[in-house]
């Protein structure tokens, strides 16, 4: 089986390339609020010098429905709402920011159906998904690309099953190589720089006059 890369690249909706670091465990609030804190640091990749720090607020309702507050569980929903975060714009980019507190809280949880929800994507948004995180975890790590990740699958609001499905038709045009889940970009995929580049550069743009703005 392909190895998993050490670090690994989640691309938002609108196709910004983030790495995450996070501070393990979640603490208790001390502040004497009923909430749990998690520290993490955002990392816009390609884009070296520009972070945001982030101080993530876990609620108590939602802490009811974590099977626990370890790595295992609770990474990929945490990741997940970082990057609704920046899919609503309301987290900057800068080279030298304060921690900014997010909110995870229960607006990320559908009760009725017991599920997380972060937008759920057409198959069309899945396919521009898959291309975006092979290019982007090829050009930045290089190695494999792990497309059956639950946490991908979790922010499309699919499965892993649906993903490969989707990728399937792409490894058989050339875009990359496809293997036990696991894809490996093809020359073909790389030489549309461009266009992936050009999608990161217009989606920082629209961030940033949307922050600039309310900075007046």
């Amino acid at each position: 089986m392909p190895e998993t890369p050490e670090k690994n690249i989640y691309v938002t909706r609108t196709g910004l390339p983030l790495s995450i670091r996070f501070e393990w465990p979640f603490r208790k609030s001390t502040s004497g609020a009923d909430f749990w804190v998690l520290h993490a640091d955002i990392q816009l990749e390609n884009s070296p010098a520009l972070h945001a720090p982030v101080a993530v607020n876990l609620s108590a309702t939602v802490r009811e429905i974590m099977p626990s507050l370890e790595e295992k569980d609770a990474e990929a929903p945490v990741i997940n709402a970082l990057r609704k975060e920046i899919d609503r714009r309301q987290l900057e980019f800068m080279k030298s920011g304060k921690l900014v507190p997010v909110h995870f809280s229960s607006r990320h949880y559908d009760f009725k159906r017991n599920r997380w929800v972060f937008g759920k994507a057409d198959d069309q948004e899945i396919a521009r998904a898959i291309q975006r995180k092979v290019f982007w975890q090829s050009k930045i790590v290089g190695g494999n690309v792990w497309l059956a990740d639950p946490a991908e699958a979790l922010y499309l609001e699919t499965t892993p099953e649906h993903v490969l499905e989707m990728a399937g038709p792409m490894a058989k045009s050339g875009l990359f190589t496809l293997e036990k889940g696991y894809a490996r970009a093809n020359q073909a995929l790389m030489a549309d720089s461009e266009k992936f580049e050009t999608e990161m550069q217009n989606a920082l743009a629209e961030l940033e006059r949307k922050h600039a703005f309310e900075r007046g």
